[in-house]
């Protein structure tokens, strides 16, 4: 060993020896790993800790109970596709150009030039990974893969987009593909297949944790479930006492566990930040194959609080303070600007709707909801409803209902029937059940909610007063002549 080398290595070990290993000699702390968990038409009252009594969620309520459980967290649109664009982008899906549920035959997605909380995670050196359900565009140009993420095991778009659908004419669907990154494992899903759907997701996110415990990761496991048709493994079959729906949300709830587990295994439990949500609430028209909105109005396609307002539970040990209740109004939007604060990864460069919700998950004294006001859009742009603190506004608008009609049963959806919206106003945190409307007797809350309608109408557009937008960006499209 030369002597210029021995000094520089008594240097280095004297100014250890004095500053400790929390000096800028040492390495840089590992940035938190993020484990993203999105379930399909999960209903707000489906949860033990969100008072389900016959539903058992042991795990769910286990990881709630170390966390922080939101109670008025939104969904940015009561459906499939546009929802997910809303949680992996920050905007609101209008803002994207996302509405509805794209299925087979669309020809566009989610543009390649948006940022998704994988593009920013992997422009900082993490390790991206993504199981279940996209439905953000099947072209090749619009799958994970192209979207930030390393690597994608699931179905380009809800599992009864398939032939076995019990009410679409013969030849509507194609057969169901399932991909392992953008190869094709599986062309023809068949019921036999959706009953290990669940398992199968679980057991490559816990693979892919496995796999990537020595560098930081962000994982998003999009189930593909409760959304119908309702499967589980046959060993599942009947463990629930609350019929099928009740198996499957049990089997999901036991993959949570494993996820967690394999958190623990690999000691990672501290280091790793897990969120879980639901894109929307229950599918009602399914009956008992469908989740509970419990004390909620509606449910998936409204923009009541049955359709929008879903389960959030996020658990960081060590950040997140453990038994937390959050009463204060966030969305789907929020996550990626949240995740981006706890990682410290840069903001995208293109405008976003979301605010981090740190202040509000860490349990500082005093936080507050970032928004001024929340937009609910549905149905191709209308500019349904806003919340703003308490104050929830309901504009002029046509929903779907069930009426009083009988309970469905069997797998087989009962008729909506249609029903007309007024301008109504609901304080929700004595009424959330949106029973009482308070607009006669609140004249000015009434007229501040609608100014902050325009803003949104003058922003995002709005379809039932013929607005167009000023700040929408388009959709990824594919010309005619391209082949999926």
């Amino acid at each position: 060993m030369s002597p210029r080398t021995w000094l520089l290595g008594f240097v280095h070990a004297l100014l250890l020896a004095v500053h400790g290993p929390s000096s800028s000699l040492a390495s840089p702390p590992r940035p938190p790993n993020v484990v993203l968990i999105f379930c399909d038409d999960l209903g707000y009252g489906d949860l033990g800790c969100y008072g389900s009594k016959t539903l058992k969620t042991p795990h769910l309520d286990r990881l709630a109970k170390q966390g922080v459980r939101f109670t008025d967290f939104y969904a940015a649109q009561a459906v499939c596709s546009a929802s997910r664009a809303a949680l992996l982008t920050g905007c609101y899906p209008n803002r994207v150009g996302i509405s509805g549920a794209l299925d087979h035959r669309a020809r566009h997605g989610l543009h390649p030039d948006e940022d998704t909380i994988a593009d920013r995670l992997k422009s900082r050196g993490y390790a991206t990974g993504m199981v279940g359900k996209w439905h953000l565009g099947h072209l090749p140009r619009f799958l994970p893969t192209r979207q930030g993420f390393d690597e994608w095991f699931g179905l380009p778009y809800s599992n009864d987009m398939w032939p076995f659908h019990p009410e679409a004419k013969p030849g509507t669907y194609p057969p169901l593909p399932l991909f392992d990154g953008e190869r094709l494992v599986d062309e023809d899903v068949r019921p036999e297949d959706q009953q290990t759907l669940t398992t199968r997701y679980t057991e490559r996110a816990v693979e892919f944790i496995a796999r990537h415990r020595e560098q930081p990761f962000f994982l998003y496991v999009a189930h593909s479930m409760p959304h119908v048709p309702l499967y589980v493994l046959p060993r599942h079959q009947g463990r629930s006492k609350a019929g099928l729906y009740g198996d499957v949300l049990a089997e999901i709830d036991d993959s949570v566990g494993r996820i967690v587990a394999a958190l623990d295994r690999h000691r990672l439990t501290d280091s790793t930040l897990v969120i879980f949500a639901s894109d929307n609430g229950p599918w009602l028209s399914y009956g008992e194959h469908a989740g509970s909105s419990g004390p909620l109005r509606e449910g998936k396609g409204t923009a009541w609080e049955g359709g929008v307002r879903v389960p959030f539970i996020a658990r960081w040990p060590g950040r997140i303070p453990a038994g937390q209740t959050c009463r204060e109004p966030a969305m789907t939007i929020d996550v990626l600007p949240t995740v981006c604060e706890f990682t410290s990864t840069p903001a995208p460069p293109s405008p976003i709707d979301g605010l981090s919700l740190a202040p509000l998950l860490t349990g500082t004294p005093g936080a507050q909801s970032p928004h001024v006001a929340l937009w609910f859009y549905y149905n191709q742009n209308e500019l349904q409803a806003l919340r703003s603190g308490p104050w929830k506004l309901i504009l002029p608008h046509t929903y779907r209902t069930l009426g009083n009609q009988a309970l469905a049963k069997g797998g087989l959806p009962a008729r909506y029937q249609q029903a007309q919206a007024g301008l109504e106003l609901y304080r929700l945190d004595a009424d959330p059940g949106e029973t009482t409307d308070l607009a006669s007797s609140h004249p000015q809350v009434l007229q501040q909610l609608l100014a902050l309608a325009e803003q949104a109408r003058g922003d995002l557009g709005d379809a039932l007063t013929k607005r167009a937008p000023s700040g929408a960006r388009e959709p990824g499209r594919e010309p005619p002549s391209a082949t999926p």
